[in-house]
C-alpha cells in the first residue's frame, strides 16, 4: 500500500477523529490544521473565519480533506447561529480550497464534508446526486458550502463533496443521544415516524472517505449513506431490538417544534438517498442495513472508529458535525 501526507481539518470530531486514527494506523502521515498555537510538527495553524492557512505546513500533502464546521443540531437556529453554521462551513471551505490551489505541487484530492440536507424534504422519492437542491436553510447552506470549494476546482484539483447522512454511532453526532434514550425505555418516533432517514455506519463513512480519497473516477457530490434508507418508525424499532427496550413513547411534531424551534422541520422532514456515485464506483458498504449499523456501533470489541475509547477525550462535535 503507497501512503501519503494527508491534511485534515475538523480531526478532534466524530468523523474527524475517527479518519485520522484509521490513516495513521496504515502508515499514513497525518497533519492536523488547528486554530489553536501548533503543538507538534504535525500541526498547522488555521483561521477559518479569518480566511487564513499556514500553507507551509500542508507542503507535500497529497490530499486534503476538509471536515470542520459548527454543530447543527446543538442549538437553537436564531438567525445569529444560522450565521455561524454558515460562515463556519463556507468561510472555511473558501479558506482551505484557496490554500490548496496555492502549493506547489498542489494535492491531487480534496475532500469536503457536506450533507444530504441539500436535497430538502424528498417524502418517499428517491434522490441521488443528479436530483435538484432542495428548499430551506440547510439546502441554501449546502449549495453555497460547496461552491466555495470552487477556487480548488478551478486550480484542477479533484474535489468531492462527501454529503453524509445520520452516522450511526454511540460517541458523537446526532445518533449518540438517542442510545441513552432508547436504554432508559422512553425511545420512540417522532412527529408520524413515517419520514425516511438515511443513515450511515461510522466505520462505513471512514471507509467511504478513504474510497474518495484515492478513486480517481469520483468528483463532485458523492452521497455517504447506505442503500436502504428506513422511515424513523422502522429506526425506531431497530433501536428497540438492538437494546431490549420498548419503543412506546412518542414525540409529537408540535412538542418537536417547540423543543426545537426551525430544526424541528429537518428533524421531521423525509430524505431517502441513494448513494449512487459510491456504488457505481466499486465502494462495499461493510454494515448496510440498520441492525448491522447499530451493532457495529455498540460493539467495543470492533477494532477502529466507534470500539471502546472512541473517539478520543478532547473530542469536540463542533468540529465536524455538519
Amino acid at each position: 500500500m503507497v501512503t501519503m501526507r494527508i491534511a485534515v481539518s475538523g480531526a478532534s470530531g466524530l468523523i474527524g477523529s475517527a479518519l485520522t486514527a484509521s490513516l495513521a494506523a496504515d502508515g499514513h502521515e497525518v497533519v492536523h490544521l488547528v486554530r489553536r498555537e501548533p503543538r507538534t510538527p504535525a500541526e498547522v495553524r488555521w483561521d477559518p473565519m479569518a480566511g487564513t492557512v499556514d500553507t507551509t505546513g500542508l507542503a507535500g500533502c497529497e490530499a486534503v480533506v476538509h471536515l470542520a464546521g459548527a454543530g447543527v443540531g446543538q442549538r437553537r437556529w436564531t438567525e445569529a447561529r444560522k450565521k455561524v453554521l454558515r460562515d463556519s462551513r463556507v468561510l472555511g471551505t473558501a479558506a482551505i480550497a484557496r490554500a490548496a490551489a496555492a502549493l506547489d505541487p498542489r494535492p491531487r484530492v480534496l475532500v469536503c464534508g457536506s450533507a444530504i440536507g441539500y436535497y430538502g424534504d424528498t417524502g418517499d422519492a428517491w434522490v441521488d446526486e443528479d436530483s435538484p437542491k432542495g428548499t430551506g436553510f440547510l439546502a441554501d447552506l449546502v449549495r453555497d458550502w460547496e461552491a466555495a470549494a470552487d477556487p480548488a476546482r478551478a486550480a484542477g484539483i479533484r474535489t468531492v463533496h462527501t454529503r453524509t447522512g445520520l452516522v450511526v454511532a454511540r460517541s458523537g453526532g446526532a445518533w449518540a443521544p438517542l442510545f441513552p434514550i432508547f436504554r432508559a425505555g422512553l425511545g420512540g418516533r417522532l412527529g408520524s415516524g413515517r419520514q425516511f432517514w438515511s443513515f450511515i455506519a461510522l466505520r462505513d463513512e471512514i471507509a467511504a472517505i478513504r474510497h474518495a480519497i484515492t478513486t480517481e473516477s469520483l468528483s463532485g457530490p458523492v452521497n455517504l449513506t447506505a442503500p436502504e434508507p428506513l422511515t424513523n418508525r422502522e429506526i425506531t424499532a431497530a433501536m428497540g431490538r438492538a437494546l431490549h427496550r420498548p419503543t412506546l413513547a412518542a414525540v409529537p411534531a408540535p412538542v418537536l417544534r417547540l423543543a426545537l424551534g426551525e430544526f424541528a422541520g429537518d428533524v421531521l422532514s423525509s430524505q431517502r438517498v441513494r448513494p449512487r456515485r459510491l456504488l457505481d464506483s466499486g465502494f462495499a458498504f461493510s454494515f448496510p442495513h440498520i441492525d448491522e449499523a447499530i451493532s457495529a456501533a455498540l460493539d467495543p470489541a470492533l477494532p477502529g472508529p466507534g470500539g471502546k475509547g472512541w473517539p478520543p477525550s478532547e473530542a469536540g462535535p463542533e468540529e465536524d458535525e455538519h
